[in-house]
């Protein structure tokens, strides 16, 4: 904005307003005057040139100012520290690729190895060794695990089958195309649980829990003709050839309540006998007595003489003095009650055995109760190679067996 004019006059004694005086003095109309006012400060603001620059138009925000900022951020970095940074990245992708491949090769093995050893479901398979495309390359495996669950031998089921191989050779064309597999050697493990062995053979009810390095023992219930006998076994456990596991059944008895026990075989300690129990109580008892000493053929299996037997069945004194005696009470203990069904079905119901429970007990030979307790089983045989069970141990969860391999394929 100006600055409006400042209009100053010189007055003297030789100046007047009409003009006159010193011809060198400037003279100032009153109307030039009022004509500059008109141009005064308001006129001249009002009047002024506005000067000012055109507003920007409006554009879309650009987000990639900061990727350019990012950009000029690592560009300013060291090469040395460009290199590390692009090294660092590169080896993450192909250690990511790596494990891809290998999750890829484990689930293809897991599948082969179900279809040929036809399992019920995949193994695991875990392949070890890093990197594995370098292995898969060279066409040779470091170390190769694999464990199979709930395996079928014969009556029962091999709760877990693991195995490491080494040194695996790769039968291929290339890293697209593996045909299959060569083992050198093979080091593995069979568990036979004991929680499998309760549940499978538990028809029986029956528990079994390790002894000692070598032996099971067989505690539970068996039904037999209705009845459920208490049963009482002992199996030793050992290798059957380089194949097989057998369980040799020992100890084996079924429990009729405190009145009798059944022991399946021929011999004499072998049948159906009387408990000491049951034997003492026969001076109490005297119908079961007098029902013994009545069958001729009994009293001479108890070696008792026919004039104390006359005189024990006429006075219930020397009944008990007789029945109570040691002797009498051994002698009646060794009488096969299942011999004595066959002339006397009549006699063992005064006992109080039920005839159908001596039927069944009859048809449960030793190879029949063995057969139903026996922990052996046998490993199928290998269609290239060799397979075989090295040591045998019981422990606290199950039978654990060694196994050893070499020379197996697999695959094509």
């Amino acid at each position: 904005m100006r600055t409006p004019h400042r209009i100053t006059a010189q007055t003297s004694p030789d100046l007047n307003y009409s003009g006159q005086g010193n011809p060198d003095l400037n003279y100032l109309d009153p109307y030039e005057e009022l004509g500059a006012l008109d141009r005064g400060p308001l006129e001249e603001f009002l009047h002024e040139d506005v000067d000012t620059e055109p507003e920007d138009e409006w554009a879309p925000p650009n987000h990639r100012r900061g990727s350019r900022r990012r950009r000029k951020r690592f560009a300013g970095l060291p090469f040395a520290m460009k290199a590390v940074v692009g090294i660092l990245t590169l080896a993450a992708f192909l250690g990511l690729a790596d494990r891809w491949a290998l999750l890829y090769a484990e689930h293809k093995a897991a599948d082969r190895l179900k279809d040929q050893l036809h399992l019920t479901a995949a193994p695991e398979v875990e392949i070890e060794g890093f990197p594995f495309l370098t292995q898969l390359a060279d066409d040779r495996l470091d170390s190769v695990k694999v464990t199979v669950p709930d395996v079928a031998a014969d009556r029962v089921t091999l709760a877990k089958v693991s195995a490491t191989a080494t040194d695996v050779r790769l039968d291929s064309d290339g890293p697209t195309s593996v045909r299959g597999a060569r083992i050198p050697e093979l080091h593995g493990e069979v568990l036979l649980s004991f929680a499998d062995l309760n549940r499978e053979l538990g028809a029986s009810q029956v528990t079994f829990t390790g002894d000692g390095r070598d032996r099971v023992r067989a505690r539970g219930t068996f039904p037999v003709a209705g009845h459920d006998l208490r049963l009482r076994a002992d199996a030793r456990i050992s290798r059957d050839g380089e194949r097989g596991i057998s369980t040799h059944i020992g100890g084996m008895r079924l429990d009729i309540g405190d009145l009798a026990t059944y022991r399946p075989g021929v011999r004499a300690s072998e049948g159906l006998h009387l408990t000491p129990r049951s034997a003492a109580r026969l001076a109490k008892e005297t119908d079961k007595a007098r029902a013994l000493l009545s069958v001729p053929a009994i009293v001479h299996r108890l070696g008792v003489p026919d004039a104390a037997v006359r005189a024990a069945l006429r006075d219930d004194t020397r009944l008990a003095k007789l029945t109570g005696s040691a002797r009498f009470a051994r002698q009646a203990m060794r009488l096969n009650l299942i011999d004595v069904a066959v002339g006397h079905p009549w006699l063992l119901k005064r006992l109080g055995l039920d005839p159908a429970l001596l039927d069944g007990l009859s048809q449960l030979t030793r190879p029949v109760l063995t057969d139903q307790l026996s922990l052996g089983f046998r490993l199928p045989h290998p269609a290239d190679g060799d397979v075989r069970l090295r040591d045998v141990r019981v422990e606290k969860d199950g039978i654990r067996v060694r196994v050893t391999g070499s020379s197996l394929k697999i695959g094509k």
